[in-house]
Formats: C-alpha cells, sequence, structure tokens
C-alpha cells in the first residue's frame, strides 16, 4: 500500500505523533505541502542505533508523502555532546574521531531514506556553518536570545544539574541546535524540525530563535514548526535498543541480521501491533486484525519486516532460516558466533559468564539452577561442574529457549 498524500493522518495513525508546537499549524502544512524538513543526527559512534532507524522511519513516511527531506549530520554538535537525560558529561570525541564518524553515518542514512531518484533527501553537516562563525559573533548573534534561568528549567538539563556537574560547554549544545533550524530555513525554506521526544527542549528552542531573531532583525521568515515522536519504548516503558552485547546496531559487523531478527521475535506480545505500525506499510486495520487472530503469527511477520528494511530480503530471510532451524534441530549455520581462548577445564560459571550471552556469574548460576542452560544439547543442573574443553574446537550453548550461541575456540 502506498501512503496518501496527508502526512499528519499518516503519522498519526501509525503512532508517530507525540508533541508539536503548533498543532494545527502542522497539520495544515503536512496536508497542503510539500514543505521542507529535517532530522538531525549527531556522530557521536560510527554506526546508527534503533532510536536514530526509528526517527528515519518518520522522516520517510513523510518524504514518501512527498515532502522534502533533510537530514543533518552534526559534525558540530557532536564535539559539544547533548546533554539530554545525561547524568555525567559524555565522552568527549576528537575532530578526528567525528568527522570520521559523520563519513560513516552519512553513508548508513541512504538506506533508510532517499537520497536520488525524485524528491531526493539531502544530508548536510553543521560543522559547514558553524565552525566559521566566531565566538563572539555567536554569542552576540545567538546566544543573545537565550535566557540561562529558563534553559535550567528544561528537561534536557535536569539530570546534570542534579548531579552536579553541568558545564558551560553544555549549555551551549541547545543553542547551536537551535541556529541549526535557523540557518535550514534561511537556505532551504526548512519550516518543520522533527525528532524523538528526548529532543522536544532543543526542537522548542529552535523554534523560538526564529521568533526572536525575526523581531529583531526585521525579516519575515515563515512560521518554524516542530514535531517530535515518542521514544521507541516496549510495553512495560522500557526503552528499546539491547542486545545481550549492548546496542542494537544496524550494521551487521556490529549487530548481524539474525541478532536483529531475534530481538524483534523476542519482544512482548503487547509490542507487536505498535512495531508493525512503526515498521511496516501494511494498513493499520489489517495489523490489528492479523494480532487478534495470531499474535505469533504477526509477531514474526513484524521480525521479518523489520529486518529487511534495515538488512535487506536476503539477510532477513536467513535470518529466519536460522531461527526456524535453530529452533527445530538446534542447529544451523548463521548463528551467532564468538571466539574463545581453550584453557582446558574450567569450572562452569567461569565459562558461561565469559560469553556474551550471559551477563554475569550470578547470571549464571541461576539458569543453571532453573534449568534455563545446555550445552551442545545436555542440561546443565550442577553449578559445580568443570567444563573440559579439551579437544574441543566448537560447541553450542543454549540460554532458555530462543537464545544460542556458537562457541568456536581458537
Amino acid at each position: 500500500m502506498e501512503f496518501k498524500n496527508d502526512a499528519f493522518e499518516q503519522l498519526e495513525r501509525r503512532g508517530f505523533v507525540f508533541q508539536t508546537t503548533h498543532l494545527e499549524e502542522t497539520k495544515k502544512i503536512l496536508k497542503k505541502g510539500p514543505i521542507t524538513f529535517y532530522i538531525g543526527i549527531d556522530p557521536t559512534a560510527d554506526d546508527l542505533h534503533v532510536g536514530h532507524f526509528f526517527g528515519l522511519q518518520m522522516a520517510r513516511i513523510l518524504q514518501d508523502c512527498g515532502h522534502r527531506c533533510i537530514v543533518l549530520v552534526g559534525g558540530a554538535t557532536a564535539l559539544i555532546g547533548d546533554p539530554t537525560n545525561k547524568a555525567s558529561l559524555r565522552k568527549m570525541l576528537s575532530k578526528e574521531e567525528v568527522e570520521r564518524n559523520a563519513r560513516e553515518i552519512s553513508a548508513i542514512i541512504k538506506r533508510f531514506v532517499r537520497t536520488d531518484g525524485d524528491n531526493p533527501a539531502i544530508v548536510v553537516d553543521n560543522a559547514d556553518w558553524l565552525k566559521p562563525i566566531s565566538y563572539i559573533d555567536f554569542l552576540r548573534d545567538v546566544g543573545v536570545h537565550f535566557n540561562v534561568s529558563e534553559m535550567l528549567s528544561k528537561d534536557l538539563y535536569k539530570n546534570r544539574l542534579k548531579n552536579g556537574g553541568l558545564t558551560f560547554m553544555e549549555m551551549g549544545y541547545m543553542l547551536m541546535q537551535s541556529f541549526d533550524f535557523v540557518h535550514l530555513n534561511d537556505k532551504f525554506g526548512c519550516v518543520l524540525q522533527i525528532g524523538g521526544s528526548d529532543q522536544w527542549g532543543n526542537i522548542c528552542g529552535g523554534v523560538e530563535l526564529s521568533r526572536k531573531m525575526n523581531f529583531l532583525d526585521g525579516k519575515e521568515r515563515p512560521l518554524m514548526m516542530g514535531l517530535t515522536c515518542p521514544l521507541l519504548t516496549n510495553a512495560d516503558g522500557v526503552k528499546m535498543g539491547k542486545t545481550e552485547k549492548g546496542t542494537l546496531w544496524v550494521s551487521r559487523e556490529k549487530t548481524s541480521a539474525f541478532e536483529f531478527f531475534q530481538h524483534f521475535v523476542n519482544c512482548l506480545d503487547a509490542d507487536v501491533e505498535r512495531l508493525l505500525r512503526f515498521f511496516t506499510k501494511i494498513d493499520v486495520e489489517e495489523i490489528k486484525r492479523m494480532c487478534s487472530e495470531d499474535i505469533v503469527k504477526a509477531k514474526k511477520l513484524m521480525a521479518f519486516e523489520v529486518t529487511k528494511l534495515v538488512h535487506g530480503e536476503q539477510e532477513a530471510k536467513k535470518a529466519q532460516e536460522t531461527a526456524n532451524n535453530l529452533f527445530a534441530i538446534g542447529s544451523a549455520e548463521n548463528m551467532p558466533t564468538e571466539t574463545v581462548e581453550n584453557i582446558g577445564k574450567i569450572n562452569i560459571l567461569d565459562f558461561l559468564a565469559s560469553l556474551s550471552i550471559i551477563k554475569s556469574k550470578s547470571e549464571a548460576r541461576r539458569l543453571i539452577e532453573q534449568g534455563g542452560i545446555e550445552i551442545d544439547g545436555i542440561k546443565k543442573t550442577d553449578i559445580s561442574e568443570a567444563v573440559d574443553l579439551n579437544e574441543k574446537k566448537e560447541i553450542i550453548v543454549k540460554k532458555g529457549k530462543k537464545t544460542f550461541v556458537k562457541v568456536v575456540f581458537n
């Protein structure tokens, strides 16, 4: 099914609308269209995680409805670091690290929004316009419009304040991101910024900065608006995107297609309908019917479709086949693999704790006591057992009903 031209209706029906600075005006411009909008991503890593992917899915819907998309890679803002919801100062990256990360994620972004053909998205870097501005000019032209008392009342600074460590550098982040919106409006006619709800304070800062600068310099910029989607959480309110190994990345080198598939196939039943709305083009009424009739089948379809969207259909089929083989016969060629050193005999708790699928010895102990560990198809019940790895090249460890790893010894 192709999306209709009413982008706001599509976003709302699929659960993407969380906050708007100007609800009726946003509905109107998105229905009339086309307008230019932007979404920002800071290159604090050399990859995108599932949260970025969620935001880009929102951008793709707007693009598919005919609106013009700008993806801003924050090569300047990444050098400062967004303090939103952080208890401590972000690790500062070198300029070289940020530049490398920006190149990597600029390439990955092209997998999720169209950058060629009809209505192509453009990718820009705020380092191109922020770095040439002198410090004094920025304070005089932008900083003059920000009230410190109002800034400190924002949610994005509260955790840093509570932990007693908000720096002047971090205070500058909102100013920089706000100016990005004004610059993109001046250069490209951008009138809408989208992002996750954790960016609400920064987005509102840009909307307010445009109003104040208009008043001061007499420019007649059009009304600039903000729209956020909810954070990607499960039905229990826990943020999605964590695997046994850590963050759920979109690159296969960091998170395999199988691990990606398994993350979604193991989600709560209560999350399936929302995820199908977010990550497929299946009609909402059809999604409701599927979930009410067979939630397990709907979940498997959702996991396949999300994996296909990120990794392509061929990799999604491989992941699905691997999962089917694992659960049917307990073995598969493409199951997750990790390599460890063969040290002969080792206590089972020590061995299990060395694997990525087990977080600690205490978890290993609990799993064994509950009958949740199998090694090469044999259930383990003795926490004092010594696992003999001599002359073994590989073994398969199963945790619970659905988590497998092939351990290869060097």
